[in-house]
């Protein structure tokens, strides 16, 4: 693909979604779909939370527009010559959103939304997108998993689904974050020939950017876990068909590096929980935005911090992919220390205020 469909279709899922987003903020207000001030929540008065059907609305138009190119203006031929693949990962994206939605408007008892989340999984799983193998630190060859591929791509795709759903926590946070590891992720799809990865990426940037526009602070609508379930699966589906594709040993490190933020933020909160006797699904005020917070920053300079850790995260993924194995370990090293140093900082294994909501 050249520059052209990559900028046509970002601007085209920006476009959307900035258009569709207010008509899903109105729906959402009219029907009573929003989130109530109070429990872990920061915000004041009632937001409509299901703008992830705006972001919807953005992939289905970068979709159409990339089958239109490859029909009608000579475009890569990616939907149109797949073989299966492309439309199994599209269709586990489409279910994932729509349990999100669901339980944006119903709030799914948390059995029922995992139990959705592993049928969007395995539907792109059975149709060939899997993690078969990881590359050999030692021998410089590749392990293949056989019939454990199938139970570790699942796993791998239901914790991407969920780690933006857990850093959703303040106006623009997990949109900004989602955007900056597209952005990481599309390029590193670009260098390894993967089409359909940088095509997912490159519509996941736009649709983020077109979101943002009314989820920065203060936001007039919130994403949802309609919204949150759809960028974090579709930042899996994105590692699986671009970066995992590499038979390199650090191949399964970098993604998880590119989106660290939300990942190290998910494991103190486990950490914390399990350390404290909680259990883990307890929603509490103890992630890396409310430690900010009581920091003092306002909200709009704890994203920015985070925005910030992120960037530099993804940096570091990207260059891990390809600088030799010495620079690779030590740029792991300064990346965990720094982050321990900040964990520290903020007392993120500490206990912390919790309520009852999910989390």
């Amino acid at each position: 693909m050249n520059w052209v469909e990559h900028a046509i279709v970002l601007a085209v899922a920006a476009g959307v979604t900035l258009l569709i987003t207010p008509v899903a903020r109105l729906v959402g207000a009219r029907w009573g779909i929003v989130a109530r001030a109070g429990g872990r929540h920061v915000h004041t008065g009632t937001v409509p939370r299901i703008g992830g059907a705006g972001m919807f609305a953005g992939l289905i138009a970068a979709v159409a527009v990339r089958w239109i190119g490859e029909r009608q203006w000579d475009w890569q031929q990616i939907l149109t010559a797949s073989d299966g693949a492309t439309l199994a990962v599209l269709g586990g994206i489409g279910l994932v959103f729509a349990i999100g939605l669901l339980d944006d408007i119903v709030d799914l008892p948390p059995g029922r939304k995992m139990l959705g989340q592993i049928l969007a999984a395995g539907l792109t799983v059975a149709g060939g997108v899997r993690i078969e193998f990881v590359g050999d630190p030692f021998s410089g060859g590749i392990i293949m998993l056989g019939v454990l591929s199938i139970p570790i791509t699942l796993i791998w795709l239901v914790s991407f689904a969920n780690i933006v759903n857990l850093i959703d926590g303040l106006d623009g946070l997990a949109a900004g974050v989602t955007a900056i590891a597209a952005v990481s992720l599309f390029v590193l799809a670009l260098e390894s020939n993967q089409p359909i990865a940088a095509f997912l990426a490159v519509a996941i940037v736009g649709m983020c950017i077109g979101f943002l526009r009314y989820n920065f602070h203060p936001a007039s609508v919130f994403m949802g876990d309609s919204g949150a379930l759809l960028l974090g699966f579709s930042l899996g589906c994105v590692s699986l068909t671009g970066v995992m594709k590499s038979t390199a040993a650090i191949a399964l490190v970098v993604p998880i590096l590119i989106v660290g933020v939300p990942v190290f933020d998910t494991f103190s909160a486990i950490i914390r929980r399990k350390r404290h006797g909680w259990p883990i699904q307890r929603a509490d005020k103890g992630h890396i935005h409310h430690r900010l917070l009581a920091r003092g920053f306002s909200q709009r300079q704890t994203v920015l911090i985070i925005y910030v850790w992120s960037a530099a995260l993804a940096v570091g993924g990207y260059a891990m992919r390809w600088v030799p194995t010495l620079y690779k370990s030590l740029t792991f090293l300064v990346l965990a220390v720094l982050s321990g140093l900040m964990a520290s900082w903020l007392g993120l294994f500490q206990a912390a205020h919790h309520d009852d909501q999910d989390s």
